[in-house]
């Protein structure tokens, strides 16, 4: 796979030496290599959680604002697994990689990341520099909701049945009116969510990308499958007139001229292009 990609390994690492700023996009691709479940498909889904397989559920059922109606011991058995899960795993070697690139341009680097595992936080990068477009599980919110308003989920102790899915302790309630809490995520077919974050975060974006003068995308682990993390770095690089540079094991095409796809894994071509560079 390496000397498959070699040539566009080079490629990219003049494109990176060359820039001087970089906006890293990043799906959920990203947080494989750390070890975390990729949700993709049935199959991969119900490994990780078998009690919602033999209950039929597909991701897409349990990530959904009714869960929380029909079940909140079983919806926030699913999440409140996820975030002791994110909260446990060490984000990999790539994301330090990212930062130590960043730190050598001029104009540093802005991440926008459909994940909401907060990996790129704890990795380092400052909280300004990252904008989660699907929310964040380390930050709460009401179910219904009373106000536009989140708070964090540093406080919240997970006591979870994993092979039940299930919590077992009493059920996060909203600081205002108590009733049922949520994470603040942007699920399927979600009305109810709550982005404060969004004026902020574009206003730190169109900040950073106005002061590159010769930007580079670096698109790592985003698919096709919710396909809002390619969206973005395509129109980006349209928009900036920027190289796109797609990391994705399987699905590294893109139509766009001045774009470099390398079919590999986020810390394998991190790896690989970490070695290319001189700093």
């Amino acid at each position: 796979m390496l000397a498959q990609n070699h040539s566009s390994l080079q490629a990219v690492a003049m494109v990176l030496q060359a820039a001087d700023g970089l906006l890293i996009t990043a799906g959920a691709g990203m947080g494989v290599d750390s070890g975390l479940p990729d949700f993709r498909g049935s199959s991969g889904f119900w490994k990780t959680y078998p009690a919602l397989g033999d209950s039929g559920l597909q991701f897409q059922d349990i990530a959904n604002p009714q869960a929380f109606a029909r079940d909140p011991h079983q919806a926030w058995g699913f999440y409140g697994h996820r975030l002791q899960l994110y909260r446990d795993t060490q984000p990999h070697e790539g994301f330090a990689i990212l930062k130590r690139w960043a730190l050598h341009k001029t104009h540093g680097c802005y991440v926008f990341t459909s994940n909401v595992d907060g990996h790129f936080q704890s990795a380092g990068f400052a909280s300004q520099q990252v904008y989660e477009c699907h929310g964040s599980i380390h930050q709460l919110q009401c179910c219904t909701p009373c106000q536009q308003t989140t708070w964090s989920a540093d406080e919240l102790s997970p006591l979870i049945d994993a092979t039940a899915c299930r919590w077992l302790s009493d059920l996060p309630r909203c600081l205002y009116c108590q009733q049922l809490s949520r994470p603040n995520i942007l699920m399927f077919d979600d009305w109810n969510w709550v982005d404060t974050a969004r004026a902020v975060n574009d206003a730190a974006l169109e900040a950073f990308v106005g002061s590159c003068r010769q930007m580079a995308v670096i698109e790592i682990g985003a698919g096709t499958e919710v396909s809002t993390v390619r969206h973005f770095s395509e129109r980006m690089a349209q928009i900036y007139q920027a190289p796109l540079i797609r990391i994705n094991p399987r699905e590294h095409h893109c139509d766009l001229s001045d774009s470099i796809g390398i079919a590999m894994g986020a810390q394998a071509a991190l790896q690989a292009l970490d070695e290319l560079l001189p700093i």
